[in-house]
């Protein structure tokens, strides 16, 4: 089973902390799903026929798609790929755009899960990012997707916002909690080079959380999520059990996924591609029928470092009999090795078959996986 990725990188106005790939100029919309059309023919023998389990519209703002870009995407994709096994179809969206009217429009699609990028429940921490919608917008987006009849919902927040104290992000929890949402992903802020928070901070107009203030914020999350009976089952991923996200799951677990759109990156475990990171360039490309595109091999230790990267951040961990089968003794001794100073410390934890980061570790989870990896 393989995943599907399309990137929509169309924004009405860009987020002061967004590094994604996106771009303003909407009145390339309609050439650019033909061109989307295009490269999901010239991509189709990338999983070499592997069925597709999962598809997933991110971006940019997915929802500022109308009925007929939907369509034309959707008959590409069953033209192309075998659909007949895809369990999981997901449509991010920005709260804004889900209206009674938007959400009829939808249910003409395959779409069965959405997730909604809120980020926070306060307006001012709502301006701050420059996010174009409000609370109150937010809670009525919810609202209408549950009305609508979609209970695989799942919702974005931001923590760690300049001035953000316990008592703030309590009540965004809070807020989150009362929707009885069956998904919600939590991310702390990062100021990304190129980004306005980040020029606000290098100009010393803002103050970052302190390491500590960060450290108090995650733990609240943990511990308000776990008390409502939520599974945490990757870093920034929280779910009521059996209710986790199946498309980024397979990024964590070595599955292969195609990528489709500008900055779209492809794995099929030969070798892993990203797209060109510009729109005109990648439009020119489709117009010529070329895909613009850098490509690398996988190689053992590259796969072992994806592993270790990637499988560590889930509350599985990594999977003793299967990381043995893959990359043989000598690399999990490699592994067991560079582990023990976490395994003594309590930071790791290790059974008979998973190794994982255990709960104290969580925070430092970077530090633990850099130290894993193989140079």
């Amino acid at each position: 089973m393989a995943s599907l990725y399309i990137h929509i990188p169309f924004c009405k106005s860009r987020c002061t902390y967004c590094d994604f790939y996106s771009q303003t100029q909407l009145i390339y919309i309609n050439v650019y799903i033909k061109s989307l059309v295009r490269e999901l023919e010239l991509q189709k023998d990338y999983l070499d026929g592997e069925p597709i389990e999962t598809i997933y519209l991110g971006g940019g703002t997915p929802s500022i798609l109308k009925a007929e870009d939907f369509e034309l995407v959707f008959n590409a994709i069953n033209r192309f790929y075998d659909t007949s096994s895809c369990s999981e179809i997901t449509l991010e969206a920005n709260p804004d755009d889900i209206t009674e009217e938007y959400i009829s429009t939808l249910r003409q699609f395959p779409f069965n899960r959405i997730s909604i990028g809120i980020q926070s429940f306060n307006d001012k921490e709502l301006k701050m990012l420059n996010r174009r919608h409000t609370a109150k917008q937010a809670l009525n987006a919810v609202s209408h997707c549950q009305n609508a009849g979609y209970s695989n919902i799942s919702i974005d927040l931001i923590y760690g916002l300049p001035g953000q104290t316990l008592k703030l992000w309590e009540k965004n929890l809070d807020e989150a909690l009362r929707l009885k949402i069956p998904h919600l992903s939590a991310y702390h802020l990062t100021y990304e080079e190129g980004t306005v928070l980040h020029q606000q901070l290098q100009a010393g107009m803002i103050e970052p959380v302190s390491e500590e203030t960060g450290l108090l914020l995650f733990n609240m999350l943990i511990d308000k999520l776990n008390a409502a009976g939520y599974v945490h089952y990757e870093i920034s991923n929280f779910c009521k059990p059996g209710c986790f996200s199946c498309h980024n799951t397979a990024y964590w677990t070595d599955r292969k996924y195609l990528g489709i759109g500008p900055a779209a990156h492809s794995y099929n475990h030969i070798s892993r591609q990203w797209n060109i990171a510009s729109l005109p360039d990648y439009l020119e490309g489709m117009s010529q029928g070329t895909l613009r595109l850098e490509k690398e091999s996988i190689t053992p230790k590259t796969r072992y470092n994806d592993c270790i990267m990637t499988s560590l951040r889930t509350m599985w961990g990594i999977r003793l009999d299967s990381f043995l089968a893959t990359f043989g003794h000598e690399m999990l001794a490699f592994l067991l090795k560079q582990a023990k100073p976490y395994l003594q410390t309590g930071w790791l934890e290790k059974d008979e078959k998973n190794l994982k980061i255990a709960r104290k570790g969580i925070f430092c989870a970077d530090g633990i996986i850099r130290d894993l990896i193989a140079l």
